[in-house]
């Protein structure tokens, strides 16, 4: 490491439901104790890392390093992620009766999707650990993001995909040279199918939340979120939910730069809304008192690949995120969401994930109830283009 790379100030993991401390310095998956995700702690005292050192770093993920899992460049594993644009909604705020509508646009990072975040994160730490080969199960885009990734840093990449899933995204994992699999049903199918193929060990399992360090990506987008605002947070952020990484490490980052100091006292967090589709929407069935968790629930699939993930591991962390946020969780229906793609781009000229057009449907449910006010300013965050849901999308 050179005299001018920046540290990483990670200390230690814990498990996040007994909060038992595990070595950050070893290969790990789910906690010893519970079975449950791991989370990386760092040494937050607030001269440790200062907005002022970001000015002259590169505008990717990296800039962020002291917060970063990874302790040695020579295994950062990039392609370029992070540090997409917030981009202003004025015609359809205008339209609304909304004063401050932004969305940030996760489809222009590299493989097209906010999965780039976790995926050069989580390879980074596996390359790092000296993995030689890694398997993950997938609803498309976290495939495409860990074939990318696994080429880059010349790791064997197995994907195991619905078969429903579209094309482009199957075509997409074999350029990068990714053994793919296709299995009938969700993305908990292709979890027990790879339990199957790993039994031996012989892959590293990059299921969301199953290893400690695809949070740590997605959790920069709460950084630039703050970045980008001049450190003034929105009110509200609307989040398309599946395993709801993302969401659970935008909370993280926001905790984080409150203990670094970097937002103001009085500054209110942004209450966090959890958006799925009426066809897979565990968390909210679980967020209103329909059942006691997921750990059960059936789901069925959706035009937004991404959102139909039936039994998250992380809803626990997802709920806690809501609750402490003062935020809430709401589903919409397929024709919602599709005409929420749709106004995005006749509108906006944005070609969003069927995911993201979910957000605008959300938003206007919540206009509608009262529970976003038209002054407040919302954010959007969309995670991936609607080029690759081309088979799944009519205009």
């Amino acid at each position: 490491m050179t005299a001018t790379q920046p540290r990483s100030l990670l200390q230690a993991l814990h498990c996040s439901q007994c909060g038992q401390e595990q070595s950050a310095f070893i290969r790990q998956t789910l906690s010893a104790c519970c079975r449950m995700p791991l989370l990386s702690r760092y040494d937050l005292a607030p001269d440790r890392f200062r907005p002022a050192d970001l000015l002259a770093r590169p505008a990717t993920m990296w800039r962020y390093w002291e917060v970063l899992p990874v302790l040695d460049p020579q295994h950062q594993v990039s392609l370029g992620e992070g540090f997409t644009p917030l981009l202003t909604l004025d015609r359809l705020a205008s339209l609304t009766g909304l004063e401050r509508v932004t969305l940030k646009d996760e489809g222009l990072n590299p493989t097209g999707s906010f999965k780039a975040r976790g995926l050069s994160m989580a390879i980074s730490k596996a390359k790092e650990n000296g993995e030689q080969a890694c398997i993950i199960p997938t609803a498309g885009n976290a495939g495409v993001a860990m074939a990318a990734y696994c080429a880059r840093a010349g790791l064997e990449a197995v994907v195991v995909m619905p078969r429903h899933t579209p094309d482009s995204f199957k075509d997409e994992c074999r350029f990068y040279n990714a053994r793919l699999i296709e299995v009938d049903g969700l993305i908990n199918d292709c979890a027990a199918e790879v339990q199957t193929l790993n039994r031996d060990g012989r892959y590293f399992d990059v299921s969301t939340l199953k290893e400690p360090y695809r949070l740590e990506g997605k959790k920069t987008m709460g950084y630039e979120i703050a970045e980008q605002l001049n450190w003034q947070l929105p009110d509200v952020i609307l989040y398309p939910t599946g395993g709801g990484t993302g969401l659970v490490g935008i909370w993280k980052a926001f905790r984080e730069m409150q203990a670094l100091g970097w937002l103001a006292p009085n500054q209110a967090l942004p209450r966090l809304v959890a958006v799925q589709s009426d066809q897979c929407c565990p968390v909210v069935a679980t967020y209103r008192g329909l059942q006691p968790n997921s750990k059960h629930y059936e789901g069925r699939p959706t035009l937004a690949n991404g959102l139909a993930v039936p039994r998250p591991i992380g809803e626990p962390l997802i709920l806690a995120a809501l609750r402490e946020s003062k935020g809430t969780a709401l589903a919409v229906s397929e024709n919602a969401l599709l005409a929420g793609t749709r106004a995005l781009a006749r509108h906006e000229g944005l070609f969003v994930a069927p995911e993201g057009g979910a957000l605008w449907a959300a938003l206007l449910q919540l206009k509608e109830q009262g529970w976003i006010q038209p002054h407040e300013h919302v954010l959007l965050l969309n995670t991936g283009s609607g080029q690759k849901y081309m088979d799944n999308l009519t205009v």
